[in-house]
């Protein structure tokens, strides 16, 4: 299930404290993540999770040291170059076995660009499930569409005539929607799924064991790129399982409903702007209600471990300006804000990279002053001709696009 039949979000009945330092012995994180996926789905056995977590995870998460003192955790090698790849590729693997043939799963899915690519990778071609990805119109990059649209098979596109926020809405009301929901075994994608959001806490785990490794330390500060905060969320989870992080530093861009709301207490969206940051172009992120659960919704217990920054399109792509000058190293807009609040707060400690630059080739040559090449496979697959449908953002137009199917 993606919501509780209330409309709230799933949390783990128990948080599993784990042993850090057997965290830290194993040697791929296929293997840690198998590992650590045994604490919550105790129904599977370690070698299951490992054969799952080995398709899933087939790529590098590399702890990369951009220059002494600024640290990033690589999230984007997998097959969509984005950090959705580690969630995505889980649960689409889990959601295999977990379906049957007398009955299809529907898995409806917003994205703001990362994600959707991310879950059509993840379940393509996988038996017994639909996957209905929503997006809004003229809102994601090209290569963010192509990666949506171009695969067919049991993987839907639509392109909403609106922003994320619209796309978001949609899910959260057909999946409170029990009767369809019951009929259809609709199910979210989103980080607002379990299965989406506890595998993106296993990272933290291996990022400090190579950040530990390699500097000797313990308890680091992690700084996040934020829209959604699953991400986010997946970190304090990391540490409430035990991991010993010291404090965290959640970035937003021009939408930045979190860091008011760090700074005031007060929790109060504003329309959706966009942004060089897209998938970070989230008013109302959902998975907010995850941190205040954490926290027992006590703001001054939050603010003691959540720090806030915010910064503009001007800032975002003069930061992957110095980047590219001062240490040779092209980032994302998304991966930049990590970097921007890494210079400002002194952090010590790393920047989850969410993206490779060449998903934004386009922002990050407008920041250098340079065309950048666009390279492969970027180039082959936004050449590639997709199919998707378009509609209005109206529940009850998606809901009879999903029992065409």
């Amino acid at each position: 299930m993606g919501l509780a039949p209330d409309g709230g979000l799933f949390m783990p009945e128990r948080i599993p404290v784990v042993d850090v330092e057997k965290a830290c012995s194993f040697n791929t994180f296929p293997e840690l993540a198998a590992w650590l996926a045994k604490h919550f789905f105790e129904e599977f056995s370690e070698d299951e999770l490992l054969e799952m977590t080995s398709r899933a995870f087939a790529f590098e998460i590399p702890l990369k040291e951009v220059a002494p003192g600024y640290d990033t955790l690589e999230l984007f090698h997998g097959p969509t170059f984005a950090f959705k790849d580690v969630g995505a590729g889980f649960m689409g693997q889990m959601m295999g076995r977990l379906a049957d043939e007398g009955k299809a799963i529907n898995v409806i899915v917003a994205t703001s660009g990362d994600t959707g690519s991310a879950v059509a990778n993840g379940f393509y071609k996988v038996k017994g499930v639909n996957v209905t990805i929503l997006y809004p119109k003229g809102k994601v990059s090209r290569f963010q569409e192509s990666q949506m649209t171009t695969l067919g098979h049991n993987i839907h596109a639509v392109a909403v005539e609106g922003c994320f926020d619209d796309c978001q809405a949609i899910v959260k009301k057909l999946l409170s929607d029990k009767d369809f929901h019951d009929g259809y075994r609709l199910t979210s994608a989103n980080s607002i799924n379990v299965l989406r959001w506890i595998p993106q806490s296993f990272y933290y785990f291996w990022a400090y064991r190579q950040w530990a490794a390699r500097t000797g330390r313990r308890f680091p500060d992690v700084v996040v790129p934020s829209g959604n905060i699953g991400n986010l969320a997946a970190g304090v989870l990391a540490k409430r399982m035990g991991l010993p992080i010291r404090r965290f530093i959640a970035v937003n861009n021009s939408n930045d409903t979190f860091f008011r709301y760090l700074k005031t207490g007060e929790y109060a969206p504003r329309p959706t702007v966009p942004t060089l940051a897209n998938a970070m172009d989230v008013s109302v992120p959902s998975n907010f209600e995850r941190i205040q659960c954490f926290y027992n919704d006590n703001y001054d217990i939050l603010k003691s471990e959540i720090e806030g920054y915010s910064y503009s399109d001007e800032e975002i792509s003069s930061a992957i300006r110095e980047m590219e000058h001062r240490f040779g190293y092209l980032s994302c807009p998304h991966s930049a804000t990590g970097y921007l609040a890494v210079r400002e707060s002194g952090a010590d400690g790393f920047w989850l990279s969410t993206a490779h630059y060449a998903k934004f080739i386009n922002v990050a040559s407008g920041a250098i002053g340079a065309e950048l090449p666009i390279i492969e496979p970027f180039l082959s697959i936004s050449r590639k001709e997709g199919s998707h449908t378009e509609l209005p953002p109206d529940a009850e137009a998606v809901k009879n696009l999903i029992m065409s199917y």
